[in-house]
C-alpha cells in the first residue's frame, strides 16, 4: 500500500499536479509579500548555477586586472620603483668639514671655527594629521618661546622641504630640545660651525663676516653647502669664498624596512677649506686702531682711516676704518647687535679706506711736482716768490679780481721747499700757470694722476672698492653746463675743487714714489695654505702684481722724495710741515694735506709717510675727517704708530 501510494504521487507529479515543494515555495512567496508589502503572484529564487557563473567571471576579471597591475609594477615601472626602494633603503648623510681659517703674516690666528647648533624642520616628516602637526608645532614654539602662528607661517612661507627654524641655539634651549627631539617628528638638531673673530672691531673691515646661505647660493653649489651653512658676505670672507669654503664628505647608511640601520660606509671624505695668510701685521693693526681712536677723542671727531702698505710687495700691513663694528654679531646672529650696527648714522659698515672718496688737499702736490718735472716746465731749483697768494684778473670782466690764497707767506721758494712747507702759490703757478710761468693745465695734470693710479680701482683683493674721480673740461660741461676756468686748474693742482680720491689710491701712489717708480697692485692675502699631518703646505703664493713701472724718471722722483724728506728735517724750510717725525728712530719722508669741506672751518686732515727714507719698508697714510681748524691732527698719529713699529 505504501508502494502504491508512492507510485500515485509520482504519477501525479508527472501529470502536472501540485507537489509538496511547490506548496512550500508558495508559502515562502506569501511571507515575502507580507514583509515587502506587495504581491507578484509567485517568486523564483536565483539558481545556484547562475551564481557560480557570475562568481567565476568576476574572479577571472579581478585576477586579470591584478595581473595587469603586477605587470605594470614589475615590468613597465619596475626600474623606477626599484630606484625608489633603494632610496628608502640607503640614506646619504653629509659629513661636516671646517671652513678655512685666516692668519696674519706671523701666523697668528685671527679667525676660529666654533661649534654651533641649529634647529631644522623637514616638512615631509611632520605628522600627517592636522592634530598631530599642531601638537608638535605647539611644543616647538613653547621651547623656542616664539608664537605658534609665527612658527607655522615660517614653515609655510619658506616652501622648501628643509627649513631653518632657529640658528645658534643657546645652551639651555639646546638641552631641552635634545631631551625632547624624539617626540618631535619632522624636527632635528643640526650641528654646524660659526666664525669667531679675534678682536672683531679691530679687523672687521678687512676680514669681513659670514652670513647664512641664501636659496639661490645653495642651488648654485649644492656640493659645498647645506641649508645651515654660512658664506662670506664682506671683506676677505667674501672675496676668497671659493678658497675658504669646505667640501663636506658623504656617508651612506643602509636601513631595513623598519628603519633599522644595517650598515654604513663613507662615500667621500670631507675636505676642509683652504686657509689664508695675510700681509697684515696684527700688532700694527691693533696699535694703529688704538692710537687713531685716542686722537679722535681728543679732536672730537668720529671718522678716520689708516692704511699701511709695503712698497716692495704691495702687501697691506694694516687697514683701519673708524667707526668700526663687531663682525661677531653677524656670525652669532645677535639681532640686537646687528640692529645697532645698521641703525648707526655714522655707517660703521662702510669701509672708508677702499670705498670712501675725499678731496686730497696738499697730498696731491708731490704728484703735481713729478708732472711738472716730467714735462720740463720748471727747473726744481727755480725760486718763486710766495707773498701769501695770487691774484687773477677775470677774463670776461677785467675789473673783477680773483684771489687764490696760501696758508701763509713762504717767500722765495724752490720745489723742495714748496713740498716741505706745502706752498700753495708755487703749485698754483706750475699747475695753472701765472705771469710767465707755464702751467701744466688740467689735461696733463689728469694724465699724470692717472699714471699714479688715481681715478681707477687698484683691484685690491677686497669687495666693494670704489674708484676716485678726476674732473675734466668735458665732465664739467656735461654736469654743470659751464666751461673750465683757470681757477678750476689752480684748485685741482692743490687737491681741491671737484677731485675725489680713495685713501687706498693715495697710499698706492706714494708707494710708487717710495720704491722709485713702480706702481704695485695692493694685496691683502700673501699665500693660500693647507694643513696635513700637522704640517703647513703652501698651495699658492700670491705674486706681486706690477701695474706699471718706469713711467717717470727716477731722477725726478728723487727730487720729490728730497722735498718730502725736507718736510721732516726742516732743513732750509723754517715752516716744514712734518718736523714732529724727525724724532723717529729711523729716517722718514712725508707730505701733509688739509682738504676743505663744505662746512666752514672744518677740514679733512691727511698725512702720508714712508720710512726708512733710504730703503722704505712701510708707507703709512692717515686721514681724519671733519677736523676743526687748520692743525696737525694726523701727524701725531703717524709718529706714535711708527715709533711703536720700529721699536718693535
Amino acid at each position: 500500500m505504501g508502494a502504491k501510494l508512492f507510485k500515485k504521487k509520482g504519477s501525479n507529479y508527472s501529470n502536472g499536479d501540485i507537489e509538496l515543494h511547490e506548496i512550500i515555495l508558495d508559502k515562502l512567496t506569501k511571507k515575502k509579500e507580507e514583509q515587502w508589502g506587495f504581491s507578484s503572484g509567485s517568486i523564483e529564487l536565483p539558481l545556484m548555477k547562475k551564481i557560480l557563473q557570475a562568481f567565476f567571471i568576476s574572479s577571472a576579471l579581478i585576477l586579470f586586472l591584478l595581473f595587469l597591475r603586477t605587470f605594470q609594477l614589475q615590468v613597465t615601472q619596475g626600474d623606477d620603483f626599484l630606484a625608489q626602494a633603494n632610496q628608502n633603503k640607503y640614506i646619504l648623510y653629509k659629513i661636516q668639514a671646517e671652513r678655512g681659517v685666516i692668519y696674519d703674516k706671523n701666523l697668528k690666528q685671527l679667525v676660529f671655527n666654533l661649534p654651533s647648533f641649529d634647529l631644522i624642520c623637514e616638512t615631509n616628516k611632520l605628522p600627517d594629521s592636522d592634530f598631530g602637526k599642531m601638537t608638535v608645532l605647539s611644543e616647538v614654539s613653547r621651547i623656542l618661546e616664539v608664537e605658534y602662528e609665527e612658527l607655522e607661517n615660517k614653515i609655510k612661507e619658506d616652501g622648501d622641504p628643509t627649513v631653518l627654524i632657529s640658528e645658534n641655539l643657546d645652551h639651555q634651549t639646546l638641552i631641552v630640545l635634545e631631551t625632547k627631539i624624539e617626540e618631535l617628528p619632522g624636527f632635528k638638531i643640526k650641528e654646524t660651525v660659526i666664525r669667531d673673530y679675534k678682536d672683531g672691531e679691530t679687523l672687521s673691515h678687512l676680514i669681513g663676516y659670514t652670513g647664512k646661505i641664501k636659496e639661490e647660493e645653495l642651488e648654485e653649489a649644492p656640493d659645498f653647502y647645506s641649508i645651515a651653512d654660512f658664506v662670506g658676505r664682506t671683506g676677505i670672507e667674501k672675496f676668497y669664498e671659493e678658497s675658504l669654503r669646505k667640501k663636506p664628505g658623504e656617508a651612506r647608511v643602509e636601513r631595513d624596512a623598519l628603519g633599522h640601520i644595517l650598515s654604513s660606509e663613507i662615500v667621500s671624505f670631507p675636505e676642509s677649506g683652504e686657509s689664508l695668510v695675510l700681509w697684515l701685521d696684527y700688532g700694527l693693526q691693533k696699535k694703529t686702531k688704538e692710537v687713531l681712536e685716542n686722537q679722535l677723542q681728543l679732536l672730537g671727531s668720529k671718522k678716520a682711516i689708516a692704511v699701511a702698505m709695503d712698497p716692495k710687495t704691495g702687501g697691506i700691513m694694516s687697514l683701519v676704518s673708524i667707526p668700526s663694528f663687531d663682525n661677531n654679531a653677524f656670525s652669532t646672529g645677535d639681532s640686537e647687535g646687528i640692529r645697532e650696527i645698521l641703525n648707526n648714522k655714522d655707517s660703521p659698515l662702510f669701509n672708508r679706506v677702499i670705498s670712501g672718496r675725499y678731496p686730497t688737499g696738499s697730498i696731491i702736490k708731490p704728484l703735481t711736482a713729478v708732472a711738472a718735472l716730467e714735462e720740463g716746465i720748471i727747473n726744481p731749483n727755480k725760486q718763486i716768490n710766495c707773498r701769501g697768494g695770487i691774484e687773477v684778473q677775470d677774463f670776461w670782466n677785467p675789473e673783477n679780481i680773483w684771489e687764490y690764497k696760501d696758508w701763509r707767506t713762504h717767500g722765495w721758494t724752490d720745489m723742495r721747499k714748496a713740498l716741505a712747507e706745502s706752498c700753495n702759490v708755487y703749485f698754483y703757478q706750475i699747475g695753472g700757470g701765472y705771469k710767465g710761468q707755464e702751467g701744466l693745465g688740467p689735461i696733463r695734470i689728469k694724465e699724470y694722476l692717472e699714471l699714479f693710479g688715481w681715478g681707477e680701482k687698484t683691484q685690491i683683493d677686497l669687495p666693494s672698492e670704489a674708484k676716485g674721480f678726476i674732473p675734466d673740461k668735458e665732465w664739467k660741461k656735461e654736469t654743470w653746463g659751464e666751461g673750465w676756468w683757470d681757477g678750476d686748474t689752480y684748485l685741482l693742482s692743490i687737491g681741491q675743487g671737484y677731485l675725489l680720491i680713495t685713501p687706498l689710491e693715495v697710499v698706492t701712489a706714494f708707494s710708487s714714489i717710495a720704491n722709485g717708480g713702480t706702481l704695485l697692485q695692493p694685496s691683502i692675502v700673501k699665500e693660500i695654505i693647507s694643513f696635513s699631518e700637522g704640517k703647513m703646505n703652501t698651495l699658492e703664493k700670491i705674486e706681486t702684481n706690477i701695474i706699471r713701472s718706469g713711467f717717470v724718471d727716477p731722477e725726478n722722483l728723487q727730487i720729490v722724495k728730497e722735498g718730502m724728506r725736507q718736510a721732516v728735517t726742516g732743513k732750509n724750510s723754517p715752516h716744514a710741515s712734518c718736523v714732529m717725525l724727525n724724532s723717529l728712530p729711523v729716517s722718514s719722508a712725508a707730505k701733509t694735506g688739509t682738504a676743505e669741506t663744505p662746512l666752514e672751518n672744518i677740514y679733512h686732515n691727511w698725512v702720508t709717510v714712508f720710512a726708512p727714507y733710504e730703503d722704505p719698508e712701510i708707507v703709512l697714510t692717515i686721514m681724519i675727517e671733519d677736523v676743526e681748524g687748520v692743525r696737525a691732527a694726523a701727524v701725531p698719529v703717524a709718529k706714535e704708530i711708527l715709533e711703536w713699529y720700529f721699536s718693535e
